[in-house]
């Protein structure tokens, strides 16, 4: 076996490994369904395409059906209701490959591993039928659907299979660039992929990947979400609270806006031994945790709850020992 495929496979096998940790799960949604909304603080002139959370020029018809969807899960992190809104009868014929990929996402929290091969082939399917109409969009969704294709090729095959999907989505993303390198959509989804290998993988540069996020993807909540979530990674958690609280700022009834909130806290109260903090990280969850019936529950509740025990016992040992002295 040549070097060159060893680190390949140990490659794949990192990338799609690291995915299925739960604390990556908002990424797989992102990078996978590309369909990330601010639709309360973006409006556009045509009616016809109020759907479009990216751009403010030359915006794409979204259906009614996934705006909601959109709404529901990005905005309020509500999974059961995106599901329900993903389900109702289309109004329009047109097949938006974003919907599909949706579906595929919503699958994989659900461990659901037919529904997410048959929405990823429904991804590739639509993307295709779009070449003529969007070819950015169509590229940019070939490279979404490989990306579903591989991880569920992962899921039953192993890193091996997973080799040339993984190819094919830096191939289409190029694709996608050579169109129009600065459309937001591209540079959100892309943006959220190129974080994660660069907190992940060694000889990467966190920082341009965070600059490029900032300055060509759109919306910005979603942009403050993805680098709270880099910077928690990167152990700075005091950015890392700068940047979620500016997504809570215009998205305040997330729950897992405050679930992630909790785990910087978390982090952060550990790395000091601060029980004050570690207080405010159990508040946190507390709040994600009222919600908690609208989330995944292998994917987020349970891991959640976990995390809000581990916490208090973390608390209460530290309590201890402060009472010993």
């Amino acid at each position: 076996m040549s070097f060159v495929f060893v680190n390949r496979f140990s490659y794949i096998h990192r990338f799609f490994n690291g995915l299925r940790d739960k604390k990556h799960l908002f990424l797989w949604s992102l990078v996978s369904s590309g369909i990330l909304s601010s639709l309360t603080v973006i409006s556009f002139a045509s009616s016809a395409f109020a759907g479009d959370p990216f751009r403010t020029v030359n915006p794409r018809n979204i259906s009614e059906e996934t705006e909601l969807a959109f709404k529901a899960l990005f905005e309020e992190g509500n999974y059961v209701e995106a599901k329900e809104y993903l389900a109702l009868p289309k109004k329009s014929s047109f097949n938006d490959p974003m919907s599909a990929a949706l579906r595929a996402s919503l699958a994989y929290t659900e461990q659901d591993w037919n529904n997410l091969d048959i929405y990823a082939q429904k991804t590739l399917d639509y993307a295709k039928a779009i070449r003529n109409d969007d070819p950015l969009r169509s590229n940019l969704y070939l490279a979404v659907g490989n990306f579903l294709m591989g991880a569920s090729e992962y899921q039953s095959k192993g890193a091996i299979a997973a080799i040339t999907r993984l190819q094919a989505v830096f191939n289409y993303f190029d694709q996608a660039e050579r169109i129009d390198s600065t459309d937001p959509e591209l540079n959100l989804i892309k943006g959220y992929l190129n974080l994660f290998l660069a907190v992940n993988l060694p000889f990467s540069s966190p920082q341009q990947a965070i600059a490029n996020l900032q300055t060509y993807a759109s919306p910005q909540y979603l942009v403050n979400r993805g680098i709270a979530l880099a910077y928690r990674d990167l152990g700075d958690y005091d950015l890392a609270l700068t940047f979620v609280n500016k997504a809570l700022e215009s998205t305040p009834l997330n729950p897992e806006l405050y679930y992630l909130k909790g785990q910087i806290l978390r982090n952060k109260g550990q790395t000091d031994n601060n029980i004050l903090v570690l207080e405010e990280a159990v508040k946190n969850f507390d709040i994600a945790i009222a919600k908690i019936d609208q989330l995944p529950l292998e994917a987020v509740q349970k891991p959640l709850q976990r995390e809000k025990r581990k916490t208090l016992e973390t608390i209460n040992q530290l309590k201890m020992v402060s009472q010993g002295n």
